[in-house]
């Protein structure tokens, strides 16, 4: 059994005892959260697919620990004219361990 779900503008496809990074919740580490924007289900032969969201449908994960990702560096440069700027940036990020997925 697999789910689609949307959060933080992104979809990601899980399954229960997945692990899965996604944009930063504000809850404490080790409570029990519920994702309610779910696109897609799909058990063996069973698809279901919403509207934009399937109705009643819920992904419970547990969330393991925050983190931010990588280093992504951002440049700016102006040709001939003396201009550079050199940024850094690092995506604050959620692991949530996928517990069940409730249709």
């Amino acid at each position: 059994m697999f789910a689609i779900i949307e959060r933080g503008g992104k979809q990601y496809r899980v399954s229960p005892g997945d692990v899965i990074e996604i944009e930063k919740l504000p809850a404490d580490e080790g409570v029990e959260v519920e994702l309610d924007r779910v696109l897609l289900t799909a058990q063996d032969e069973d698809v279901r697919l919403g509207t934009p969201y399937i109705e009643g449908a819920r992904v419970r994960a547990q969330v393991l620990k925050h983190g931010r990702g990588k280093k992504i560096i951002v440049m700016k440069f102006k040709k001939r004219r003396n201009y550079r700027r050199k940024k850094g940036h690092r995506q604050p990020f959620t692991a949530l361990k996928i517990k069940e997925i409730v249709v």
